[in-house]
């Protein structure tokens, strides 16, 4: 799926705010690193499952193409051009294009590997932004945005926080965990009755979950867990239509749901929560079979994330 969008154009979502004419190019001008996929935080992950999979499986058949799509894309020139774009508009692909940007960072700093040593180096000054937009971001916010969509903080700071683990980045995970607790440490009772919305790729609440077994010690996560959601049940969600690019979200929201329940079972071992994620990860793999590109441009992503289980996996590294 990843290597079938990352240089298709076309159909695609630019969104920024027009200055002047001449911010009306071609997607390939205005970020030619990441114009495929059908928007630039699409493209961003889909470079990131290219090189999530070479690096577990070098001799995958997949992999001489996989390497050939991460060195076109991460040229030095291509990386300036966006930085250039991104740097004009600060709020640009903030927090969840940013956040899967530090995801590939990440991703290429654990990879032992000359050609990604090379990739990582030219993708620094982007990542250095991408850095610093959380930065600036995080001290300004005043409340999380608790949506099921791009826009949620949850997912995305738990993101952030994996990256400024993994490549040490103690400035950053200090002020990523200092704001969790500002948002998150006081609540209780989870409102599950009122997910998902009909656009969610996300959990709001699971999310919060998620984020905060990676801030908290062991114990004191699980009696915030306990206050947070108790005893709670979720089945899978249906997804009443793959070709509408909204509703296909819901496929994703069984991927993300089943890791995120992943990530709260490796703090809080319980055979109920096992089980809760085996359905959600069922249901989100059979929803694979029938993809249009509303879906496809995107899903194999969340597909990627839950299997090879990056979000617990980069938690234990990095403690480690």
């Amino acid at each position: 799926m990843a290597l079938a969008c990352v240089h298709r154009e076309y159909p695609n979502r630019i969104g920024h705010l027009l200055e002047s004419d001449a911010d009306v190019l071609p997607p390939r001008r205005l970020t030619p690193a990441f114009y495929g996929c059908f928007d630039w935080h699409s493209a961003v992950h889909a470079h990131w499952l290219l090189a999530r999979l070479t690096r577990l499986d070098g001799d995958a058949a997949h992999g001489p193409k996989a390497r050939a799509a991460l060195s076109e894309a991460l040229t030095q020139g291509n990386i300036a051009a966006e930085l250039d774009y991104v740097a004009a508009r600060p709020a640009f692909e903030r927090p969840y294009g940013m956040a899967w940007l530090l995801q590939l960072a990440a991703e290429l700093h654990e990879w032992d590997d000359r050609d990604a040593h090379s990739w990582r180096e030219r993708l620094r000054p982007l990542e250095d932004h991408a850095a610093s937009v959380f930065e600036d971001w995080l001290s300004r916010l005043p409340y999380p945005v608790r949506s099921g969509t791009h826009d949620q903080t949850a997912f995305s700071l738990g993101l952030v926080h994996d990256w400024a683990r993994i490549t040490g980045a103690s400035g950053l995970r200090d002020l990523v965990e200092r704001r969790s607790l500002d948002f998150f440490a006081a609540d209780r009772d989870a409102p599950l009755a009122y997910e998902p919305s009909g656009h969610d790729f996300l959990s709001p609440s699971l999310a919060e979950a998620d984020l905060m077994r990676r801030v908290l010690p062991p114990e004191p996560y699980r009696e915030w867990l306990d206050g947070f959601l108790g005893l709670f049940e979720l089945d899978p969600v249906a997804v009443p239509d793959q070709d509408d690019g909204h509703l296909v979200h819901l496929a994703g929201l069984n991927f993300s749901r089943a890791w995120m329940l992943e990530g709260i079972a490796s703090v809080v071992p319980t055979e109920k929560i096992g089980a809760m994620a085996a359905r959600h990860r069922d249901a989100g793999l059979a929803a694979l079979g029938g993809l249009t590109y509303a879906g496809a441009h995107w899903l194999g992503t969340f597909a990627a994330y839950l299997i090879t289980r990056r979000g617990v996996e980069a938690t234990a590294v990095a403690r480690t």
